[in-house]
């Protein structure tokens, strides 16, 4: 479905991800988990067109999207929640959804966005009582929800969520991370940036380490999560 090969991205001479390689099948839900600074974010970014990669490739689909642009990503069936939402605070909860489904707008698929919309409130019932409320009156919670439900009104195949647990009480966290099985085992396929690598690892069933912009481990998340390197470094403990 994905896969990265030798991605290196720079910040002016700062080199910020190094011959990072990665790949995710259809269906799967990938992990990549690191500290702050270890080049989760960039790698994102660079995956999703935000952000210039100087060297590397990517191919989604079987299709080489190399340097491809954002616009045309989302069109292919990729979608991505952004690090601290970045919602639309003064527009409507409802107008921020429409603005995810631009493509389908664009297409005058009616169907499909009323299709979108009822899917996005059954998984966050929420978002349908706060349709007019403006996205930045929302708690934490519900607009990392409304982040979610954004880039899945475009109908992707292929969902790039990063650290969509940043700045949540537990419980919530606890529920956004269901959500994500749950679309999981409804066919999306999720590449998943999160700082906690323990939820990380424990959703998904591959990870990959980042350690200062290049791939220090991978494996089965279960091995990692056994891994007393792992264990010492992520999460805080030793077996």
């Amino acid at each position: 479905m994905l896969v990265v090969e030798k991605l290196n991205t720079y910040y002016g001479k700062i080199r910020a991800l190094k011959d990072v390689s990665l790949k995710v099948t259809k269906g799967a839900l990938v992990s990549i988990v690191g500290s702050n600074g270890a080049g989760k974010t960039t790698l994102l970014s660079s995956i999703y067109g935000l952000l210039p990669y100087q060297s590397g490739t990517v191919h989604f689909k079987d299709t080489n999207i190399t340097h491809t642009r954002t616009g045309s990503l989302v069109s292919l069936g990729m979608a991505l929640v952004p690090e601290r939402r970045e919602i639309f605070s003064e527009l409507s909860v409802q107008d921020n959804l429409l603005l995810g489904s631009y493509k389908h707008v664009v297409r005058k698929e009616k169907d499909k966005i009323k299709k979108n919309f009822d899917f996005c409130y059954a998984l966050f019932p929420i978002l349908k009582e706060r349709l007019t409320q403006k996205a930045g009156t929302l708690s934490g919670g519900e607009q990392q929800m409304l982040a979610i439900a954004r880039a899945l009104m475009s109908s992707p195949e292929t969902l790039l969520l990063d650290e969509p647990s940043l700045g949540l009480a537990p419980i919530i966290i606890n529920s956004i991370f269901e959500t994500v099985r749950k679309l999981n085992q409804e066919g999306v396929t999720i590449l998943l940036v999160e700082q906690n690598a323990m939820l990380a690892l424990h959703v998904a069933t591959y990870g990959y380490v980042l350690q200062t912009g290049q791939v220090a481990k991978e494996g089965a998340s279960v091995d990692l999560l056994n891994n007393e390197e792992i264990r010492e470094m992520y999460l805080g403990e030793s077996l």
